[in-house]
This record gives C-alpha cells, structure tokens and sequence, in this order.
C-alpha cells in the first residue's frame, strides 16, 4: 500500500514537470511559429501519447518549419522525406550494400540505415507515392523496426511520423487506404491564420532576424513522461462516454437517424483507444491527474474524423465528418443516469502498458 501512494506522488510530480515542460516547449515554438495554438497543442498530446499524427493543409502554412522546431525544442533527431511517385521501399528504410575489407579482400553486406532512422519523422505530401512505398514507412510506424536481408532493425525511440497531405490537388496521387489511416493517432487540421497573425508571419520572415531555440527534453526524458501519461487514471464513466462516442459512429439498429442517414462505415475500436489516450495525454499535459469528459471532447474531433467514411448522402449534401462528430457530441450524455441518480464515484481505471 505503503509503494502504491508513492508510486503516484511520483507520478504527480511527473505531472508537474510535464506541465512545465509543455510550457517551455510552447514558448521555444512561439519564437517560431505564430499562432496555430490548437495545432501545437495536439501536436504534444500525439507526442507524449507515443501516437503518429497526419497534418492536412494547404501549401505555405508552415508544416514542416512547424514540425521541425518542434523537434529542435525537445532535442530530438529530425528527418524529412519528400514522398514523390518515383520514391521507393528502400529509398525510407534503407539497403543492404556490399563491402569489401581491403586487409582480407572478403565481401559481406552491410546495411545502410535509411532516413527513417530518426526520432521524428516529417513523411511530406505521403499520399504523393505510389502504395509500396507508404506501406513501408507504415510498417515502420506499426512495428517500430525495419527489416532488411532477413534481419530486424530497431528504430530510435521515441518514434514519431507526422505526415502531411494537401487537400486541394489530388490528380496524380494516391490516398491512403482506411486501414492506413488508422494507424494515425491524430488527424490535425492546420487553417489559414488571422489577418493580425498573418502581419506577424510576414514581419518575421521578411527582416533579418536569426532565433536561437533552446532543448527543453531529452529523448530520455519524453520517454519517462510518455509511461506517465499511460499510467493517469481515468474513471469508468469517462471511459464509457468515450467509448459510446465511437461506437455511436458505426451504422446499426440502436444508432442515431443522422448516423444512419450520412455515414458508410463508422470508428472502429483504435478509435476508442486513442479518445481515452488522448484524453489522458491533454490531462496530463495540462497538469492534471485525471481525465474528464472535457478532455475527451477536445480530442474527438482529430481522432475520430479520419476514421468515420461518410456515404453520398452526405457529400451531396456537404456534410463532413467533423459535422457528424460535432453532433455526436451535443447529442451524447456525458454521464449514465445510473451514475448520475446514485451520485456514486465509478470505479477508476488505469490504461494498459500498450495500445
């Protein structure tokens, strides 16, 4: 009993330096980047929930300066691969070369790691390569390793991929499959700025001026606050709220009439993982050591929107799926009448090691 309580004032002091360190992060990124404070701060939850995000917008809104301050204030190794259709599986992940020791003249194999031997990896424009070639970087993702000749290579941990797609011009490439897309913790929207952040971008990058940016984590350490973020609790109400969220996705007998009449096939079950995940990173980033139902609301949105295929009925009538999600949330009850009539604490969960 005496090991459990320190165990979590452990992990409430972890909580604190989490908080801290999101705050240093966000101040070396605002030296950078202006504004985008909703695409950061779900950028962070991926990042100490161990998730891969895809980063969807047009040319010119810095996703990849974005992505790679990010790594440079958190002293991360920083990689980009340009994904065109000409790209190839080992161009990523690398070859096996022979070469000769010139002392003895014999020959052996050796292998070359490719550029996706980083801690974060930006994939630019992936839906711009043919399917071999996306299916190796997300292998990559799955496994955390890469195998070449017959032998396994682990990836460097922590191992992000924040991949980014163009919304506007999709002749010549190639979408990613549903399954593919599940792999993605986070589906982040990146907007066009305001007109006064817009002033301050072009202030910025027209004078003269050089940022230094300061490391704020260690590799080492987002590890150690990544199992922290896996070990904050999360009652069973809010587990089930977030769970009642996918599943209402998903056409049946007991789904709402608007689900129904505008989605072809709904969330499946990553969704449910990644809400409770996610929330308990957002928690945790924000210095808190529980999940409620705020949290779970925040993060529906990039979490479910790339899991839920509408049907024609709704591209005829210009219903997306953040519009479904949207009404899902207004119409789902975040506490059971059970809980709420008894007024009973329920019964609190701690996540398991993985997802």
């Amino acid at each position: 009993m005496h090991d459990d309580v320190s165990h979590e004032e452990n992990d409430l002091a972890a909580i604190e330096n989490l908080q801290r360190a999101r705050d240093a992060i966000v101040a070396q990124l605002s030296k950078v980047i202006v504004g985008q404070h909703r695409v950061i701060e779900e950028l962070l939850i991926a990042m100490f929930a161990r998730g891969h995000c895809l980063l969807i917008g047009v040319p010119g809104l810095a996703k990849t300066l974005m992505i790679r301050t990010l790594a440079d204030a958190v002293a991360l190794d920083f990689n980009r691969i340009q994904f065109t259709p000409d790209l190839m599986p080992s161009d990523i992940t690398g070859t096996e070369v022979i070469q000769e020791d010139k002392s003895t003249g014999a020959r052996e194999f050796r292998f070359l790691p490719g550029p996706v031997f980083a801690n974060v990896i930006l994939a630019d424009e992936i839906n711009r390569t043919p399917p071999k070639t996306q299916a190796a970087l997300l292998e990559a993702m799955q496994e955390q390793q890469v195998t070449a000749g017959g032998q396994k290579h682990t990836l460097p941990q922590p191992f992000f991929v924040l991949a980014t797609q163009n919304p506007i011009e999709q002749e010549g490439t190639y979408p990613l499959p549903e399954a593919q897309l599940d792999r993605f913790m986070l589906s982040v929207l990146i907007d066009y700025p305001s007109e006064d952040e817009e002033l301050e971008i072009v202030k910025r990058t027209t004078s003269d001026v050089e940022v230094s940016l300061q490391s704020t984590l260690s590799a080492k350490e987002i590890l150690h606050l990544s199992k922290v973020v896996r070990r904050t609790p999360i009652a069973e109400h809010i587990a089930r709220y977030a769970l009642q969220l996918a599943r209402q996705t998903r056409v049946g007998p007991e789904s709402p009439d608007f689900i129904k009449q505008y989605v072809q096939w709904g969330a499946g079950p990553r969704a449910s993982q990644y809400l409770v995940l996610a929330g308990k990173s957002r928690a945790a980033l924000s210095g808190r050591y529980c999940v409620t139902h705020e949290d779970i609301q925040a993060v529906a949105l990039p979490v479910m929107r790339h899991r839920i295929r509408t049907n024609f009925n709704a591209d005829a009538e210009g219903i997306t799926p953040d519009d479904i999600i949207r009404r899902l949330l207004d119409s789902t009850p975040t506490l059971p009448a059970a809980d709420a009539a008894s007024e009973k604490l329920p019964e609190v969960l701690r996540s398991p090691d993985s997802v």
